[in-house]
């Protein structure tokens, strides 16, 4: 790669760019600033937030990461002993923040049981995210450009465009957002530049197997079992190109797994030569059901999601339900059905 190449893709926008300026002009030195992002933080959420607050750090802004739900137990090596996590502490430790700073999402819904407290915050709400928005945006200030790979790249921006060092530890975080968010450089979000921003990340400390083995390859016995009995409900349907997986309540109790074990396994139906939406059900009990969808070729399960209140991405999208797993599955099921004829427009 020459180095006008390597310039061009690792420089922001100048739209970028002055988004960047503006949103960072309203923080301010020794403020408190909490960080947050959706339910069941993945790796994009958890990885960009780990590496917005050691970047604050150096302008003398205080973090603390305050997520609608618990930490994952997989993204822990990002934290450190340097970074504030006070997601137990819930709405209350949004009581004394001069400035929140939401990422990875911009729908005030994905917050959570933390939505109602944001939505009555009398300080600054900003949003870094690569979405497209949501019926209700969750800030005003917003650095969003769904032209990136994923969050983790718009925060690589942040710290290039404001001069700010990145570090073995911040170039991590970021390796782990975009890594994740791309299905390790699989997925159709990655661009040229998000390979010449994990180069960049590589330059800076990062060991590619170290982060390979902590993501991909700690998988515990009960999770191999769970994806036993899931995979003993896949249907696939090649006349329409649909193939799902379910499971019922209760099943990460009965082998002890997180729901972050969880993450993975609608690849395993997509993965069907003909497939082109894969949904993968997931009862949690009191009435609800999360939808993951994922789709090959020029499917947009984003559109799909919409129709249920959810979303993401083109490709990689998700929704809650309400409803029994039976019900749920046979209403989603037929309208997927229909969605990839070609009978059911756009939500």
């Amino acid at each position: 790669m020459t180095g006008a190449v390597a310039d061009g893709l690792l420089s922001a926008s100048e739209a970028r760019q002055a988004a960047i300026h503006e949103w960072f002009a309203a923080l301010r030195p020794g403020s408190t600033v909490a960080l947050s992002t959706h339910i069941n933080a993945d790796g994009d959420g958890c990885g960009s937030e780990t590496a917005l607050a050691r970047l604050l750090a150096q302008r003398g802004i205080h973090c603390r990461i305050v997520n609608p739900t618990p930490w994952p137990t997989m993204f822990e090596f990002l934290l450190g002993d340097d970074v504030e996590e006070a997601s137990a502490r819930g709405a209350d430790a949004l009581a004394d923040i001069d400035a929140l700073i939401v990422l990875d999402i911009n729908d005030v819904r994905r917050l959570g049981h933390l939505a109602d407290a944001v939505r009555q915050l009398a300080v600054p709400v900003s949003v870094i995210d690569h979405h497209v928005a949501g019926d209700e945006p969750v800030g005003t200030l917003a650095i969003a450009d769904t032209a990136a790979c994923a969050t983790g790249e718009l925060v690589y921006d942040i710290a290039m465009t404001l001069g700010l060092a990145i570090t073995p530890a911040i170039a991590q975080s970021l390796y782990a957002a975009i890594l994740t968010d791309t299905g390790s450089f699989r997925f159709s979000n990655t661009s040229p530049r998000a390979h010449g921003i994990a180069a960049a990340l590589l330059a800076a400390g990062v060991n590619p197997e170290e982060m390979y083995r902590r993501i991909y390859a700690q998988v515990s016995m009960g999770r191999l079992q769970l994806l036993r009995e899931a995979l003993g409900s896949l249907v696939s349907e090649p006349e329409v190109g649909l193939s799902y997986i379910s499971v019922e309540a209760g099943v990460t109790g009965r082998y002890e797994v997180t729901s972050e074990e969880l993450d993975g396994i609608v690849e395993h139906p997509r993965s069907i030569v003909g497939t082109r939406m894969a949904l993968f059900f997931r009862d949690l009990g009191h009435g609800k059901v999360k939808v993951s969808l994922r789709s090959t070729g020029d499917v947009d399960v984003q559109q799909f999601a919409r129709r249920y209140g959810g979303g993401g991405h083109r490709k990689a999208s998700g929704a809650m339900l309400a409803g029994g797993l039976d019900d749920v599955r046979a209403q989603v099921v037929a309208d997927a059905r229909a969605y990839l004829r070609g009978e059911l427009p756009d939500a």
